[in-house]
């Protein structure tokens, strides 16, 4: 009898599912379906999470080293200061005060020449009034050419002559044709490619005059007399050479006969129309400022949060009169940790006997610390300050009792002890709860364990039963810390001027001096320190050994 054995070809190909698929392939294909299906599920948390707390700390970032308002408002002039040695003695060009007078121009009528003097004023003081005081008196200059090619002919009184010789001839139809009165929108200025290569610059100008008063002002283009800047414009290409007798356009011969005037026209010396509006254009801290600040990111308001400034040498300490923040981040941290050093001493016993009375008892004890919570943190602060004072509870308790004397009453209000009593209540429930949570896991059995094995109650207490709330300690710490170290409208109202915090200074920068690039930059910086914290917590403790009791 021969037998033989057939090959088991059922073995030799991969598994396959019910659908003709690899198990494998069918497998991940089932997780991947699970995971979109959760993450569907936070979704909504995830937006939410993003909008309302990733995207204002990213926009805080951005704002302490943006600084795009100068290059953006001042484009011409940053530009020409581009190749001005600021370190040296020598003024800018006239050259240089002349793109001053067309972006000051331009920004005035646009009203940002004053949010550029307010931003500039945070580094140089008086920079501010220098450019409300230029923007009410740079049109004059223009008006000095103005009137000049005014006089020479009528011509150019007319805002339909100017749009006939500046603007595209397809425009120019679809213009006249316009009614002011329909609903159709009044054609976009083009301006004529033959005259764009013959006067540039008045191009230039009056392009952007036309898109201002039919985009911004929404007037009609033909009923508006020009920019006075338009004709300065126009001066300086007329005496750069412009071949205009060769033009045969609208307006040929009145351009031919401007073209041959303008060389005996009275000019305008610009850096010397600038001083006259304000001396300050003659001093070099004014440009010096305009260049060290042209680029679009700086670091200069973190630089301001550390008390230095940036200058056109680099980076210099401001003097001493002067540096506040350094002091502020110094007291905020060490005023935070005796707060959190405070709540410990206070809240462990609390938390103890929370956890170890009877449950009758803990829970009465337990609304007494939880009843803070529902009075508001205003009342409870201003509450503190009429009890701190010099004719308050507390000093007139302590002259009853005879600890102090009536003339000598204790300063416990606007100052850092004031304000370390004041948070240090506020806060004080932060630190009993997570230390009661703790506790309340702990078994009794291990301290009466060790007192059986000889224990006295301070060595049970101490080797059993304290390494065992170690981290309610630190949740609580942690929680405390952070909370503190953000606090503003307690220092506020109960610390004066000694006793109040680096967030007091954030707040006073976001909603009343507006300067919100320090602001954002002295953020940051208490975020990265607090960051810090954390990182060295959970070096040294671990972050891992913090819970909430369970």
């Amino acid at each position: 009898m021969t037998s033989s054995t057939a090959p088991d070809t059922a073995n030799d190909g991969p598994m396959l599912a019910a659908d003709g698929r690899t198990l494998k392939s069918s497998l991940n294909r089932a997780l991947r379906r699970s995971k979109l299906r959760a993450l569907m599920l936070i979704a909504p948390l995830l937006i939410f999470v993003l909008l309302t707390f990733i995207a204002p700390i990213a926009d805080m970032l951005f704002r302490s080293v943006e600084n795009q308002i100068v290059s953006d408002t001042l484009p011409r002039t940053t530009q020409a200061l581009a190749d001005w040695d600021a370190g040296g003695d020598a003024l800018p060009e006239d050259s240089t005060y002349r793109e001053l007078y067309r972006d000051i121009f331009l920004a005035k009528e646009r009203k940002l020449h004053t949010r550029l003097g307010s931003r500039l004023n945070y580094e140089l003081t008086g920079v501010s009034s220098l450019f409300r005081k230029s923007g009410r008196k740079v049109e004059d200059m223009g008006e000095v050419y103005q009137d000049q090619f005014e006089d020479l002919d009528g011509f150019w009184k007319q805002g339909e002559n100017w749009n006939a010789l500046m603007g595209d001839a397809d425009w120019l139809a679809a213009q006249n044709a316009w009614d002011d009165k329909s609903d159709t929108a009044q054609p976009q200025f083009v301006a004529s490619g033959a005259v764009s290569t013959l006067l540039p610059l008045t191009a230039e100008m009056f392009t952007l005059y036309a898109d201002f008063v039919q985009n911004e002002d929404e007037d009609n283009l033909a009923k508006e007399d020009p920019w006075a800047l338009i004709y300065s414009a126009l001066h300086q290409d007329l005496t750069s050479g412009a071949g205009v007798a060769s033009y045969a356009g609208p307006g040929a011969a009145e351009l031919q006969a401007a073209a041959a005037a303008a060389g005996d026209f009275e000019t305008v010396v610009f850096r010397e129309a600038f001083e006259d509006v304000d001396e300050d254009w003659g001093s070099l801290d004014v440009w010096q400022t305009l260049k060290v600040y042209s680029p679009n990111f700086t670091s200069g308001y973190f630089l301001n949060s550390i008390d230095m400034q940036k200058t056109i040498d680099g980076p210099e300490m401001r003097d001493d009169n002067e540096q506040i923040y350094l002091k502020l981040f110094m007291r905020t941290l060490f005023m935070s940790l005796v707060i959190t050093g405070s709540c410990i001493l206070l809240g462990y016993p609390v938390g103890y006997m929370l956890a170890n009375l009877p449950a009758k008892t803990a829970n009465l004890l337990m609304i007494l610390v939880l009843l803070p919570f529902w009075t508001s943190l205003l009342v409870r602060t201003s509450a503190w300050k009429v009890m701190l004072q010099q004719q308050g509870v507390v000093n007139d308790t302590l002259v009853w009792l005879g600890v102090v004397a009536d003339d000598s009453r204790l300063a416990l209000i606007n100052n850092q002890t004031g304000t370390i009593i004041a948070m240090t209540h506020i806060l004080l429930p932060f630190m009993i709860l997570p230390l009661y949570s703790v506790m309340k896991t702990i078994p009794p059995s291990y301290t009466r364990a060790a007192k059986s094995l000889g224990a006295t109650n301070w060595t049970a207490f101490w080797r059993v039963y304290f390494p065992q709330s170690v981290p309610g300690i630190g949740a609580g710490s942690i929680l405390v810390f952070i909370l503190s170290i953000g606090y503003y409208i307690t220092p506020e109202i109960v610390g004066g001027t000694t006793g109040t915090f680096i967030s007091n200074r954030i707040a006073y920068h976001i909603s009343s001096s507006l300067n919100w690039g320090l602001a954002a930059a002295l953020g940051a910086i208490l975020l990265a320190v607090v960051l810090g914290l954390y990182w060295a917590y959970d070096r040294i403790v671990g972050i891992d050994n913090v819970k909430l009791g369970g």
